[in-house]
C-alpha cells in the first residue's frame, strides 16, 4: 500500500470520526413559558438523572429508589419539582429571568442521554389603548406596554397598514389618520409569541364617519319634512273647517264678527304650538340646538 493510499484512508477516518462526534451533540429545542405559570420539561427521568441550568450547572438530582433533591439552587427553591410517577421535572411560578438553557440528563439507560431546551419566558400582553387626538379628522394613536418580542400593528380589515417593535423597554405607539369611510374596519393589535390583544377605534370617531352620518341625516331630514307637511295640512284643514262652519252659521253676522273669525283662523295657522314646532324643526336642520325656539318669536 502506497503512502498516498494511507493518506486517503486517514482522511476518510477523520471525516467519519468528526461526523460521529457532531451527531452526538444534543439538539437544542426552543420552548416557551408564560410568567406566573408552570413549565413541564418534556423528557422523563425515572430512576436517575439531573437537571442543569446554564452556567449554574446541576440544579436538581434524581437518585435510584425514586429519591430526588430539587433544592440545590436557592433561586429555584420550592419552585422546582420532580414527579416520581411520571419522571418529569416541573418549574412553577415562572419569572422572566428563568429564561435560559436547561439540560435534562437521563441515566436510566446504560448510556447517559442529554436533552437540551432553550426556555424563553414571556409576559401576557395587556390590551392596547387607542386615544383620539383629533375627532374631526379622526387622528388616533395606539399604544401598549412593551416587552419581549412585542409587535404593535394597525390593520384595516385583513390588511396591515403599519407595524412597530423595539428591543428597548419603552411604550410602543403608532399614530394613524383614518380614512373618511368605514372607520369601524380599523383595529390595533399587540402580539408576542404567547398572547395577542386587540383594540378598536373609539365611537367618537366612528360616529363622525361621513358615510354613516350622511345616511342618518338624510333619514332624519326626510322624516322631519314629512312631519312638517302633515302638520301644515292638518292645521289648514282644521282651520278651514272652523272658518266655513262659522261663516255658514253666521251668514248675517256683523263685519266685526267676520273679521274676528278670520283673525282666529290666522292665529291657528301662524301662532301657538304650530309655530313653535316649525321653529324647532328649523333649528334642528341648521344644527342650532343651543337656542330655545321661543327666543325666535321676537
Amino acid at each position: 500500500m502506497t503512502t498516498l493510499q494511507y493518506l486517503g484512508i486517514s482522511v476518510r477516518f477523520i471525516i467519519v470520526l468528526c461526523s460521529a462526534q457532531h451527531s452526538e451533540q444534543p439538539e437544542t429545542r426552543q420552548v416557551k413559558g408564560i410568567v406566573g405559570t408552570f413549565f413541564y420539561f418534556p423528557e422523563r427521568v425515572l430512576t436517575s438523572g439531573n437537571l442543569l441550568y446554564g452556567d449554574l450547572g446541576n440544579i436538581a438530582q434524581v437518585y435510584p429508589g425514586k429519591q430526588s433533591n430539587t433544592n440545590l439552587e436557592k433561586r429555584f427553591k420550592n419552585r422546582l419539582h420532580w414527579n416520581n410517577v411520571t419522571g418529569v421535572f416541573t418549574l412553577s411560578d415562572l419569572q422572566i429571568d428563568d429564561s435560559g438553557v436547561y439540560t435534562v440528563e437521563n441515566g436510566d439507560a446504560e448510556e447517559k442521554m442529554r436533552h437540551t431546551f432553550q426556555l424563553t419566558v414571556y409576559y401576557v400582553l395587556s390590551k392596547p389603548q387607542v386615544t383620539v387626538h383629533d375627532n374631526i379628522s379622526c387622528s388616533v394613536v395606539c399604544s401598549v406596554e412593551n416587552g419581549r418580542e412585542v409587535t404593535l400593528s394597525w390593520y384595516k380589515g385583513g390588511e396591515i397598514l403599519n407595524q412597530t417593535s423595539s428591543p428597548d423597554h419603552i411604550t410602543l405607539s403608532i399614530p394613524l389618520k383614518l380614512d373618511e369611510q368605514n372607520r369601524d374596519s380599523y383595529r390595533c393589535e399587540a402580539a408576542n409569541p404567547v398572547s395577542k390583544e386587540t383594540a378598536v377605534v373609539p365611537h367618537s370617531c366612528i360616529e363622525r364617519d361621513p358615510s354613516k352620518v350622511k345616511d342618518g341625516d338624510e333619514r332624519t331630514r326626510g322624516s322631519l319634512i314629512i312631519a312638517v307637511i302633515c302638520v301644515l295640512v292638518a292645521s289648514g284643514l282644521v282651520g278651514l273647517a272652523i272658518y266655513l262652519k262659522r261663516r255658514n252659521g253666521h251668514s248675517h253676522a256683523e263685519p266685526a264678527e267676520q273679521a274676528s273669525t278670520m283673525r282666529d283662523f290666522e292665529t291657528l295657522i301662524s301662532g301657538g304650538q304650530t309655530r313653535d314646532f316649525l321653529q324647532t324643526t328649523l333649528h334642528r336642520w341648521t344644527g342650532d340646538f343651543n337656542r330655545d325656539p321661543k327666543d325666535m318669536q321676537a
